[in-house]
C-alpha cells in the first residue's frame, strides 16, 4: 500500500507524482477493459448464434444482461467504495469482472453466457465509477482536467477499438476470445492495484441500505422498460408496468435521500447548477451519440455490405477522435472552464448527425462520411473530460465517489434510452429487408438524436463560468 501524507490546508491525501502516474495507469487500463467489453460483443453475435444455436431473444439478452446490471448498479458501486474503502471495493469489482469474463468464455450454452454477462456488468459497475474517484483523489485540482482528459481519451479508445477488436477477433480466432482477452489484463491489474492504490473512504461510515435498494429497484424497472420497449411495444402492460413502478420507486429514492442523515446520493448536489447542467449535457450526448452509433455501425454492414472488421475500421474517424482530442480538451477546461467546450462539443455533434441524416443513402460514398464522422468524434472528445471536471468541481473532494457514481449512471441511462428510442423510430420507418429500407429508417431516426444533442448544447450554456479564485 502506498504511503501518503495529508494536505495541511484541506486534509486531503497527497500523493507523489510517481504514484499519481501509477493511479492513472491502473484506473485507465481498468476503464479501457470495461468500456471495450460494452461494444466488442456486438460483432460476435452471428458467430455466437451459430455456435450455441441461440435464438434472437437470447442474443438480445447477451447484450442487454451486461447493460442492465451495469446501469442499475453504478450508484451502488460508488456507495460501496465510500463505505468499505475505494481501493478494496475496486479490487473486488476487478476480480468479479475478470472471473465473469472467464465464465463467459467457457459458457456451453446461452443461459450460462447471459448469466456471466450479467455478473460482468455488475463488476464493471463497481470498477468504472471508482476509476474516476480514485484518479480525482490522486490528482491535484490544478492538474485534474489533464488527468481526466487522459481518462476520457482511454474511454474513447475503448469505444473506438470495441467494434474493430470484435471484428478482428471473430474473423481471426473465435468468439470465446472476446472474453478471454480480459483475463490476463485483470490478473496483471489486481496485484498492481493492491500495491499502488491508496485506500480512502467517503464522508459517511454508514451504508445507506434503503437508498441502495430503492435506487437499484427503480433503475431496474426503468432500464428494463427502455430496453424491452421496442420488442414488447411501448404501450403494452409488460412495459408500462415496470416503467411506472420504476419511476415511482425512483421518486421514493429521491424522497428518502433528501431526508436521510447519510444519503448515498445527496439531493443537494442537484441544487448546484454546475452539477445538474453537466449531468444533463452528458445525458443528452449519450442519448444522441450512442443511439446514432448503434444504427450507423449496422448501416455499414447491412446497407453497404462491409464485413464486421471493415465496418469497424470505417468508424475510426469518429470513434478514435477522443483519443486525440480529449486530453487537450481536459487541459483546456482547467484554463477556460467547461462551459464553452461543452457547448461547442454538443453543437459539433448535432451538426454532424444532422449532416449524416441528409446525405445517407445505400450508395453514398464513404469519403462523404469522413468529415461528419470527424466532427462528431471531436465533439464527443470536447465533452467527456470537461463534463467530469464540472461535476467533480461542484462537490467536495470527499464526495467525489457519490458524484461520479451519479454522473456515470446518468450517462449510461442516456445511452440505453438513446439506443431504444432511435431503434424504435427506425422500426417505424424502415427495416432490415433491403438497403433502401434500412437507410429510410436510419435517416428518420438520426434527426431525433441530432435534436437531443442540440438541446444539450443549449443546456451547456447553463454551466457556470469558473470563479477567479478557481481559474
Amino acid at each position: 500500500m502506498t504511503v501518503t501524507t495529508a494536505d495541511p490546508m484541506t486534509g486531503r491525501p497527497t500523493q507523489s507524482p510517481r504514484n499519481t502516474r501509477w493511479v492513472l495507469a491502473i484506473t485507465s487500463l481498468a476503464l479501457f477493459m470495461t468500456t471495450l467489453d460494452n461494444l466488442v460483443v456486438t460483432m460476435a453475435l452471428p458467430m455466437i448464434r451459430r455456435s450455441l444455436h441461440a435464438s434472437i431473444q437470447s442474443l438480445e439478452w447477451t447484450v442487454n444482461a451486461y447493460t442492465l446490471t451495469f446501469a442499475v448498479l453504478l450508484l451502488t458501486g460508488a456507495a460501496l467504495g465510500d463505505r468499505f474503502g475505494r481501493r478494496r471495493v475496486f479490487i473486488i469489482g476487478l476480480a468479479v469482472f475478470t472471473a465473469a469474463s472467464a465464465a463467459a468464455a467457457l459458457s456451453p450454452d446461452t443461459g450460462l453466457l447471459i448469466a456471466a454477462r450479467a455478473v460482468q456488468g455488475a463488476g464493471a459497475a463497481i470498477v468504472l465509477p471508482l476509476t474516476l474517484t480514485l484518479l480525482s483523489e490522486a490528482t491535484p485540482p490544478q492538474k485534474r482536467g489533464m488527468a481526466l482528459g487522459i481518462w476520457s481519451g482511454v474511454s474513447g479508445l475503448g469505444v473506438a477499438i470495441g467494434p474493430l477488436a470484435g471484428g478482428a477477433v471473430v474473423q481471426g480466432l473465435d468468439w470465446h476470445w472476446i472474453f478471454w482477452i480480459n483475463v490476463p489484463v485483470g490478473i496483471v491489474l489486481l496485484p498492481l492495484a493492491r500495491k499502488q492504490l491508496t485506500e480512502s473512504r467517503g464522508p459517511s461510515r454508514r451504508l445507506d441500505l434503503p437508498g441502495l435498494a430503492l435506487a437499484g429497484a427503480g433503475l431496474l424497472g426503468v432500464t428494463y422498460a427502455v430496453i424491452r420497449g421496442q420488442a414488447l411495444g411501448w404501450t403494452s402492460t409488460g412495459i408500462l408496468g415496470p416503467l411506472a413502478a420504476g419511476a415511482a420507486v425512483l421518486a421514493a429514492f429521491a424522497w428518502w435521500e433528501a431526508k436521510s442523515d447519510a444519503p448515498m446520493l445527496p439531493m443537494r448536489f442537484f441544487r448546484s447548477r454546475a452539477f445538474s447542467a453537466a449531468n444533463a449535457v452528458s445525458l443528452a450526448m449519450y442519448f444522441g451519440v450512442f443511439g446514432s452509433i448503434f444504427l450507423l455501425a449496422q448501416f455499414l454492414q447491412t446497407a453497404q455490405g462491409y464485413s464486421p472488421l471493415a465496418a469497424g475500421l470505417r468508424t475510426l474517424p469518429w470513434t478514435a477522435m477522443p483519443i486525440i482530442v480529449a486530453p487537450f480538451a481536459g487541459m483546456l477546461s482547467d484554463r477556460i472552464g467547461s462551459r464553452p467546450l461543452l457547448a461547442v462539443g454538443l453543437a459539433l455533434q448535432a451538426t454532424a448527425i444532422a449532416w449524416l441524416a441528409v446525405i445517407l443513402t445505400p450508395s453514398v460514398s464513404y469519403t462523404l462520411l469522413v468529415v461528419p464522422f470527424v466532427l462528431a468524434g471531436a465533439g464527443m472528445a470536447m465533452v467527456f473530460a470537461p463534463a467530469a471536471n464540472a461535476v467533480l468541481a461542484s462537490v467536495a473532494p470527499a464526495e467525489a465517489g457519490q458524484a461520479s457514481g451519479a454522473t456515470n449512471a446518468i450517462r449510461e441511462l442516456g445511452g440505453v434510452l438513446g439506443i431504444a428510442v432511435l431503434a424504435s423510430v427506425f422500426s417505424a420507418h424502415g427495416s432490415y429487408a433491403t438497403p433502401s429500407s434500412f437507410a429510410a429508417g436510419l435517416t428518420a431516426a438520426l434527426p431525433v438524436g441530432a435534436a437531443f444533442l442540440a438541446a444539450g448544447a443549449v443546456i451547456a450554456l447553463l454551466v457556470p463560468r469558473p470563479s477567479r479564485e478557481d481559474a
